[in-house]
């Protein structure tokens, strides 16, 4: 059975793995698994290579090196093939309906867990099996905390809406932020402050593109966003100087983007393996056509005496999932409406 469903070569009883693997192990060179993962299976691997140690007066040789399996398949998952990108692609539409679901229904005096219920509904309406991640629906100033899981907050009119959630489709994750005003129409601080993070991510989808690094996004995204923070007088100096001595990173404290597919942050190293240099001297993954990422830059301002009123408690996250293709990148979420104006008239709806 497990055989024929998985298509694997064989299939045995779960009781005899410890012999069946003392005796596949013989006379091979090495083996594959979840190095320190769990100390339980170590521990048996140990055990099973010991067994195969012991027979060496019968001339059986035993594996030699023991070699963690997730570095190869990590790889395997970094660059999706067809199958894989349309699934991606259906989680991405889903999503994006729940998203205008949520737009359409929001009113102020609602709970953000009332909006939650939205989203998961017409998840599930359209054959999702799960949410990829818990839904963060974030009013007001609970937008400004970056994990917030609350969702239990009354939405008040003249505040910001962050809604940053996803649904899962046979085993693929979608992964889509958008931020709206809870009574449909952006005060005048909110739109300021919300078109320089929809610039910022045109910048960086323009900079997903083969060849380029997986970084250039988010340095194109920190350009735009450092700009405008010195513009509205958030932050004060010079463009290179706010970047270099990272101040910006007060308003902005997250990268632009993470891997996207069996999980929402999905596996695969983000600097290029074997490359000279170890760790963060490595350098950074360079893009390849079906690698799948998101775009998610962001500006949060809570409220401080430096800060600008019309500013104070104003979290904003714009994020899409992007596929890199050949000539650039396909952006699978694009059906939810992220300019300030289409918003307010999906809104008006």
């Amino acid at each position: 059975m497990a055989a024929e469903r998985f298509g694997f070569d064989r299939a045995y009883p779960i009781e005899e793995l410890d012999a069946k693997l003392t005796q596949l192990l013989a006379d091979q060179p090495a083996i594959y698994c979840a190095l320190g993962s769990d100390e339980a299976v170590d521990a048996r691997v140990r055990n099973w290579i010991g067994a195969v140690r012991a027979q060496a007066r019968t001339g059986i040789g035993a594996p030699s090196q023991a070699i963690d399996v997730r570095t190869l398949l990590d790889e395997m998952r970094l660059v999706k093939d067809t199958h894989e990108t349309d699934l991606m692609r259906r989680a991405a539409q889903i999503s994006a309906q729940a998203h205008v679901r949520a737009m359409q229904t929001t009113r102020p005096g609602m709970y953000e867990y009332q909006v939650e219920a939205e989203l998961l509904h017409e998840f599930r309406r359209n054959g999702s099996q799960f949410p990829a991640y818990g839904s963060i629906v974030a009013g007001g100033r609970n937008a400004c905390v970056l994990h917030y899981r609350g969702n239990d907050a009354q939405l008040r009119d003249g505040e910001l809406l962050l809604i940053d959630a996803g649904c899962e489709l046979d085993g693929y994750a979608s992964d889509i932020t958008r931020t709206f005003p809870v009574g449909g129409r952006f005060s005048a601080g909110q739109r300021e402050l919300y078109d320089i993070v929809l610039a910022s991510q045109a910048a960086a989808i323009a900079a997903t593109r083969p060849g380029a690094r997986f970084t250039d996004p988010h340095d194109a995204a920190v350009k735009v966003l450092a700009q405008g923070m010195i513009d509205c007088g958030l932050l004060a100096g010079s463009l290179d100087a706010v970047i270099e001595s990272g101040a910006y990173r007060r308003f902005y404290m997250h990268r632009t983007g993470h891997w996207l597919g069996m999980d929402v942050h999905d596996c695969g190293e983000y600097r290029e393996p074997g490359e000279a240099g170890s760790g963060d001297s490595r350098p950074w993954r360079i893009l390849r056509p079906g690698m799948v990422l998101t775009v998610e830059p962001g500006i949060y301002v809570q409220a401080a005496d430096d800060i600008p009123s019309r500013y104070h408690d104003i979290g904003i996250r714009i994020e899409d999932d992007a596929v890199v293709t050949d000539d650039g990148c396909e952006i699978t979420t694009g059906a939810v409406p992220k300019h300030a104006d289409d918003i307010e008239a999906l809104m008006r709806q």
